[in-house]
């Protein structure tokens, strides 16, 4: 798993879950609504966690800068920033609907 004590980003995305699962209880969302929103979760801690095994990876075999290093660094933190806008996109759609009919009364 990934080390929240040394994963900045792993524990903003740590604490997004913690926020939506809590939002997923208030508004009652249905099994369907939790299937998405649990794959997205998942999804997003995946990334962090194979981000996080390929800087370790890079920094063991390649401590010193290196172009190729660096962009491996940049396609996996890139992994991770697409996993999590594809969580919040999902969150829009299965929140977006309760959040309206909220406002709306």
């Amino acid at each position: 798993m990934v080390h929240l004590q040394t994963q900045e980003n792993a524990r903003i995305h740590v604490g997004a879950a913690v926020i939506t699962i809590a939002a997923g209880f208030f508004f009652g969302i249905t099994r369907l609504e939790w299937c998405a929103v649990v794959l997205a979760i998942g999804f997003v801690m995946m990334a962090e966690a194979v981000n996080t095994a390929i800087e370790a990876i890079v920094d063991l075999a390649s401590p010193e800068l290196h172009p190729l290093a660096g962009r491996a660094k940049d396609v996996a933190a890139g992994a991770v920033l697409f996993a999590a806008v594809t969580a919040v996109m999902i969150g829009l759609l299965v929140f977006g609907p309760h959040v309206l009919a909220l406002v709306k009364h």
